[in-house]
């Protein structure tokens, strides 16, 4: 049995909600999965047509011994599938196999997997249990953690959505051994981000392993992945509906999706939160909030992970008129995250388009 591992558990509301399980490999899923009392239970495992060949076989070994039944429903790949026609047959498929109340979901995959299980968890039925199995950087770190799903709608990402927490998050970092260079530089656009907003030492600690990250060794990616759990964990326990602290995790999201959109989705979700961390990191420097010195440091920083710091090919204006529509706004305002200092971030309702404009223009390669 896995002797190498970390168990991260998750209070909601008080009381116990799920465990983040960080293991090497899927060797204890069943014992894991086996705790929620699923041995009369169907279980639907959705997949990707990604992933659902690397590892839906896998994981079904792992179940099928402490189920009922166990199916697979693969999805369509990438992120222009993240929409309300691929719920509804994620409905019909557990229609037309009977699944009820007390019957199980599993998300094997990365975030749009992970986003849109979780939803049709939450309203098929008005609410199932599910299971995020994240295999990638940025579900691993991220979108797993804190129950929010959802589906993209026309050009507004996650416009449509529900809170409903996991009954278990379980992490292998094996899985990270096969994932593209790209997808793996953006989930660390959100690793960097966590360190940012809450924890100076460790973006430091990420910043000096970098050469043992980016060679994926196991026991550092465990370390890794472990520090943003912990972060993601600590905000989403004060404010998991995201009425006030929990919008600390969106620094750099703002201008971030507003790039994604803007681009049709060509780069990845981590790489344009990472625009979004610099064109944060800028405005916070110009108030003088940031000294040159740090700006600088967490741009360049963004370079030895793979992450960009400049875009072309999209007009500065384009990308605010879609970041006035950010679900994220608050009376009419964009709620903005800034930094007070690496390792500390704060919520402003002050930012104006100015700044917004001036921060993209510095990160737009056609007026360089």
């Amino acid at each position: 049995m896995e002797t190498n591992y970390e168990v991260l558990a998750v209070n909601y509301e008080g009381s116990h909600a799920y465990d983040i399980q960080i293991r090497e490999s899927f060797e204890a899923l069943s014992q894991c999965v086996a705790s929620l009392d699923t041995a009369d239970r169907r279980i639907c495992i959705v997949t990707d047509s990604n992933t659902g060949p690397l590892y839906a076989e896998a994981v079904m070994q792992q179940i099928r011994p402490i189920c009922r039944e166990v199916f697979v429903f693969t999805l369509p790949a990438g992120e222009e599938h993240k929409t309300l026609d691929q719920i509804r047959e994620i409905y019909a498929f557990l229609i037309q196999h009977e699944f009820d109340r007390q019957d199980l979901l599993i998300a094997l995959g990365g975030g749009v997997v992970g986003d849109m299980t979780g939803f049709a968890a939450a309203t098929y039925l008005r609410g199932i249990r599910f299971i995020q199995i994240p295999t990638t950087l940025l579900a691993q770190v991220d979108s797993s953690i804190g129950g929010k799903t959802g589906v993209d709608f026309g050009d507004f990402k996650n416009m449509v959505g529900a809170f409903h927490m996991p009954s278990l998050v379980y992490i292998a970092a094996d899985t990270l051994k096969t994932l593209p260079e790209l997808q793996f530089e953006s989930g660390m656009g959100e690793v960097l981000k966590h360190g940012l907003i809450r924890d100076a030492s460790y973006y430091e600690w990420t910043i000096e392993n970098m050469i043992e990250i980016c060679e994926r060794q196991t026991q550092y990616l465990m370390t890794m992945i472990k520090g943003s759990c912990r972060i993601k964990r600590a905000v989403v326990e004060k404010d998991p509906k995201e009425k006030g602290e929990r919008a600390l995790l969106n620094f750099g999201h703002t201008l971030g999706h507003a790039i994604e959109t803007a681009m049709q989705f060509r780069l990845p979700h981590g790489h344009c939160v990472a625009l979004g961390c610099v064109a944060a990191a800028h405005i916070s420097w110009k108030r003088g909030l940031l000294d040159e010195g740090e700006f600088y440091e967490i741009r360049d920083m963004m370079v030895g992970f793979g992450l960009p710091i400049s875009y072309d090919g999209i007009d500065s204006g384009e990308i605010l008129r879609i970041a006035r529509h950010d679900k994220k706004a608050s009376a009419g305002k964009i709620r903005f995250i800034l930094l007070k200092k690496i390792g500390s971030a704060f919520i402003d309702l002050t930012v104006t388009e100015e700044e917004m404009k001036a921060a993209l223009d510095s990160l737009n390669a056609d007026l360089w």
